[in-house]
């Protein structure tokens, strides 16, 4: 019979021994991290975070591969291990690829996957597009589906098993404010429609996984990244108006979010998003 929550949940976690200083809770010292969408934006700074804060990491990049170039000097400037893997997160079989050969390089464990790779829309209302070109408009609406939610599906299947196997991890998940919230002046429909799936998707599995691991999201406003640079200065002012703190954030300006769900800062936090967006939701 398939397991249920009852059976799942029946011998719970025990209380983690944690350190008495509180600044040791949020190290990630002896600790392997894998980030996906990491050669740039978010992606790239949370890794540069995780191993500042003592952890080896596994830098996941698709097309832009001079992440390669830098890990070298990283890993020395950090005392840490870091490995750059090339990965496409649409292809299954090579997200189980990656992930043994992390395992391989990085002794047997991974505690920590963030993934974080994503794309964005950038067509415009989707009926307009669909009438100019519709099978455009349905190659580009499927590879956002593609990347933005069953990418993380994806990881997600693999990573399961690892951490399952090891009887913990901590699972940290890209989504967007446009999970919560219908974006304007852009339309984004499938945009908006992944994140808030990768949402759900998100709490889902943190109930699923609750007898050996912790997953949990982290919902980015606008932020000055790759991603955001389709948008002219007149269409970012108007991200600006609508956003209390009147600007986008810097990609450093995520790291603490990821740190604290990586991190045993929150060993009793699953199933939770933190929502870093100038303020733009509570509009």
């Amino acid at each position: 019979m398939p397991e249920t929550i009852a059976t799942s949940l029946k011998t719970p976690q025990q209380p983690p021994k944690l350190p008495e200083n509180v600044m040791d809770m949020f190290s990630l010292k002896g600790k392997v991290a894998s980030v996906s969408g990491a050669s740039s934006g978010i992606g790239y700074e949370v890794a540069i975070a995780f191993a500042q804060a003592g952890a080896d990491v596994a830098m996941w990049y698709n097309s832009n591969p001079a992440i390669t170039e830098e890990v070298d000097e990283l890993s020395k400037k950090y005392g840490v291990k870091i490995r750059a893997y090339q990965c496409a997160v649409t292809d299954s079989k090579q997200v189980a690829a990656t992930i043994d050969q992390i395992l391989k390089d990085f002794g047997g464990h991974i505690d920590i996957m963030v993934a974080n790779a994503g794309v964005a829309w950038t067509e415009g209302p989707m009926l307009e597009f669909s009438e100019r070109d519709e099978d455009a408009c349905d190659k580009a609406w499927e590879k956002v589906v593609e990347v933005d939610m069953n990418g993380i599906y994806r990881v997600a299947k693999h990573i399961g098993k690892v951490f399952k196997k090891q009887g913990h991890g901590s699972m940290v998940i890209t989504a967007s404010m446009s999970a919560h919230i219908v974006n304007v002046p852009q339309l984004q429909a499938v945009y908006n429609a992944a994140k808030a799936g990768v949402l759900h998707m998100s709490k889902s599995l943190a109930i699923e996984w609750a007898g050996f691991a912790r997953v949990n999201s982290v919902s980015p406003g606008y932020v000055a990244t790759e991603l955001s640079n389709f948008a002219e200065k007149d269409q970012k002012d108007k991200w600006h108006a609508l956003t209390p703190m009147g600007r986008e954030a810097l990609p450093r300006e995520m790291v603490g979010a990821y740190l604290y769900l990586a991190s045993d800062a929150s060993t009793y936090t699953t199933g939770s998003d933190i929502i870093v967006d100038g303020g733009y939701c509570c509009m």
